[in-house]
């Protein structure tokens, strides 16, 4: 798993051998359970998890006790609430465990350090984190300009591996409907 992970920094910046094996002593290894949490609104962030195995999401609770999907992370995505690990402060968010996960973590309490000893993560994550901004507005684009049915279909173009690890209501949710509706929609698939 360590590897898939080095990999991914790869693609972005350069590690030598000695950067890998410093890395290597910094971060943490976990295995979660599915329905697992890592963190759950009131507590802060501590912690920046990368996926080697499984599907983890994140969700707020609305006013009315419903969930509202934030994002989802698969194998080779990074996952965090950047406001409470940045800030110190309180998590809006939960984040739990869609299926059995295999994660590397890396705390907030020596991230300013490996930072200091190895510094192209920093430039690492600045990308990351660029990235997934992009990503996040891209998404309010869809949510403001398309239709519900225009955001299943650009969904399930662009992530079609989801379709099939995402429990349908959760997906709705993520979409910004009822699972009622989706259910609309594929039915509407499979008849044409």
């Amino acid at each position: 798993m360590f590897e898939n992970l080095v990999r991914h920094i790869q693609k972005f910046v350069a590690l030598n051998e000695e950067e890998q094996i410093i890395l290597r002593s910094y971060v943490k290894f976990e295995s979660i359970k599915k329905k697992q949490y890592l963190l759950e609104e009131g507590h802060v962030c501590h912690a920046n998890w990368f996926i080697g195995k499984g599907c983890l999401r994140s969700y707020t609770l609305k006013e009315n006790g419903n969930k509202q999907m934030v994002q989802f992370a698969i194998e080779n995505w990074w996952l965090t609430d950047y406001f409470s690990f940045e800030q110190k402060k309180p998590s809006q968010l939960f984040i739990q465990a869609v299926e059995d996960c295999e994660l590397i973590s890396i705390d907030d309490r020596i991230q300013d350090e490996l930072f200091i000893k190895i510094p192209q993560l920093e430039r690492y994550f600045r990308l990351i984190v660029q990235k997934s901004y992009a990503a996040s507005l891209m998404r309010l684009q869809y949510m403001f300009n398309l239709s519900p049915e225009e955001r299943f279909h650009h969904f399930n173009n662009n992530f079609p591996s989801f379709i099939q690890r995402v429990p349908q209501y959760m997906l709705a949710s993520y979409l910004g409907f009822t699972p009622e509706f989706l259910s609309k929609i594929r039915a509407k698939i499979a008849d044409s």
